[in-house]
Protein backbone atom coordinates (compact mmCIF):
# COMPACT_ATOMS: atom_id res chain seq x y z
CA UNK A 1 0.00 0.00 0.00
CA UNK A 2 1.00 3.33 -0.84
CA UNK A 3 -0.98 6.29 -0.50
CA UNK A 4 -0.10 9.60 -1.61
CA UNK A 5 -1.97 13.19 -0.90
CA UNK A 6 -0.41 16.52 -1.48
CA UNK A 7 -2.26 19.05 0.63
CA UNK A 8 -0.66 20.79 3.78
CA UNK A 9 -4.24 21.93 4.52
CA UNK A 10 -5.05 18.25 5.78
CA UNK A 11 -1.88 18.05 8.24
CA UNK A 12 -2.74 18.40 11.73
CA UNK A 13 -1.25 21.29 13.24
CA UNK A 14 1.15 19.51 15.74
CA UNK A 15 2.46 18.27 12.37
CA UNK A 16 2.93 21.67 10.65
CA UNK A 17 4.38 23.31 14.11
CA UNK A 18 7.04 20.24 13.97
CA UNK A 19 7.85 21.26 10.15
CA UNK A 20 8.96 24.78 11.21
CA UNK A 21 10.50 23.50 14.70
CA UNK A 22 12.82 20.72 12.81
CA UNK A 23 13.45 22.44 9.43
CA UNK A 24 17.40 21.58 10.16
CA UNK A 25 16.80 18.25 12.28
CA UNK A 26 20.27 15.70 11.60
CA UNK A 27 18.40 13.17 14.50
CA UNK A 28 17.48 10.66 11.56
CA UNK A 29 17.04 7.73 13.82
CA UNK A 30 15.89 7.60 17.52
CA UNK A 31 19.16 6.40 19.25
CA UNK A 32 22.79 7.17 17.55
CA UNK A 33 24.23 3.52 18.11
CA UNK A 34 27.62 3.84 16.09
CA UNK A 35 29.86 6.42 14.48
CA UNK A 36 32.85 7.09 12.56
CA UNK A 37 34.80 9.26 10.14
CA UNK A 38 33.14 7.01 7.58
CA UNK A 39 29.33 6.24 9.00
CA UNK A 40 26.30 7.08 11.17
CA UNK A 41 24.48 4.33 12.40
CA UNK A 42 21.06 4.54 13.63
CA UNK A 43 18.56 3.08 15.50
CA UNK A 44 15.04 3.92 15.23
CA UNK A 45 11.55 2.17 17.53
CA UNK A 46 8.57 4.04 16.56
CA UNK A 47 5.58 2.19 18.87
CA UNK A 48 1.74 2.65 17.85
CA UNK A 49 1.24 6.06 17.78
CA UNK A 50 4.68 7.54 18.16
CA UNK A 51 6.26 9.69 15.00
CA UNK A 52 9.46 10.95 14.49
CA UNK A 53 10.02 15.01 14.49
CA UNK A 54 10.55 16.10 11.09
CA UNK A 55 14.16 15.39 10.42
CA UNK A 56 16.55 16.24 7.28
CA UNK A 57 18.50 13.42 5.13
CA UNK A 58 21.65 15.11 3.52
CA UNK A 59 23.91 12.11 3.20
CA UNK A 60 23.68 9.34 1.34
CA UNK A 61 22.22 6.14 3.40
CA UNK A 62 20.10 3.00 3.50
CA UNK A 63 17.86 1.86 6.36
CA UNK A 64 15.81 -1.53 6.89
CA UNK A 65 12.84 -2.43 8.47
CA UNK A 66 13.10 -4.94 10.83
CA UNK A 67 9.60 -5.72 12.09
CA UNK A 68 6.53 -5.50 10.11
CA UNK A 69 3.87 -2.03 10.30
CA UNK A 70 2.22 0.24 8.75
CA UNK A 71 3.75 4.28 8.60
CA UNK A 72 2.81 7.73 7.63
CA UNK A 73 5.01 9.79 6.33
CA UNK A 74 4.75 13.71 6.39
CA UNK A 75 7.44 15.17 3.50
CA UNK A 76 8.61 19.19 3.14
CA UNK A 77 6.49 19.29 -0.37
CA UNK A 78 2.90 18.80 1.20
CA UNK A 79 3.29 15.04 0.34
CA UNK A 80 1.74 12.26 2.94
CA UNK A 81 2.07 8.87 2.25
CA UNK A 82 1.47 5.66 3.75
CA UNK A 83 3.78 2.52 3.59
CA UNK A 84 3.54 -1.21 4.20
CA UNK A 85 6.58 -2.56 5.76
CA UNK A 86 8.39 -6.41 5.88
CA UNK A 87 11.44 -7.59 7.66
CA UNK A 88 14.07 -7.05 5.35
CA UNK A 89 12.24 -4.11 3.43
CA UNK A 90 15.32 -1.93 2.25
CA UNK A 91 15.66 1.55 0.47
CA UNK A 92 19.01 3.21 -0.24
CA UNK A 93 18.94 7.19 -1.22
CA UNK A 94 21.58 9.22 -2.73
CA UNK A 95 21.39 12.91 -3.14
CA UNK A 96 23.50 15.10 -4.72
CA UNK A 97 25.64 18.55 -4.12
CA UNK A 98 22.84 20.65 -1.90
CA UNK A 99 19.90 17.85 -2.45
CA UNK A 100 18.04 16.65 1.17
CA UNK A 101 15.17 15.14 2.23
CA UNK A 102 12.85 16.68 4.97
CA UNK A 103 10.25 14.17 6.63
CA UNK A 104 8.69 12.55 9.71
CA UNK A 105 7.51 8.71 9.94
CA UNK A 106 4.30 8.29 12.17
CA UNK A 107 3.49 4.60 13.22
CA UNK A 108 -0.12 3.85 12.13
CA UNK A 109 -0.08 0.54 12.94
CA UNK A 110 -0.79 -1.81 15.76
CA UNK A 111 2.49 -3.80 16.07
CA UNK A 112 6.05 -1.66 16.86
CA UNK A 113 8.04 -0.73 13.89
CA UNK A 114 11.71 -0.65 14.50
CA UNK A 115 14.33 0.71 11.44
CA UNK A 116 18.48 0.42 10.88
CA UNK A 117 19.65 3.33 8.98
CA UNK A 118 23.37 4.05 7.91
CA UNK A 119 24.42 7.45 6.83
CA UNK A 120 27.73 7.68 4.71
CA UNK A 121 29.49 10.51 5.84
CA UNK A 122 31.41 10.73 2.31
CA UNK A 123 28.79 11.86 0.77
CA UNK A 124 28.63 15.08 -1.47
CA UNK A 125 27.02 16.81 1.51
CA UNK A 126 28.62 17.40 4.51
CA UNK A 127 27.05 16.07 7.66
CA UNK A 128 25.10 18.32 9.57
CA UNK A 129 25.85 18.78 13.41
CA UNK A 130 23.74 16.86 15.95
CA UNK A 131 21.55 17.83 18.09
CA UNK A 132 21.16 16.45 21.95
Amino acid sequence: MNNITENFDTWPEAVKSDLEKNEFNPNVGSDLVSETDRVRVWHLVLNPGERTPFHRHVLNYFWTCHTEGHARSYFEDGRVAEMRYAPGDTKHMDYAEGEYLLHCLENIGTTPLTFTTVEFKDSPNAALPLQD
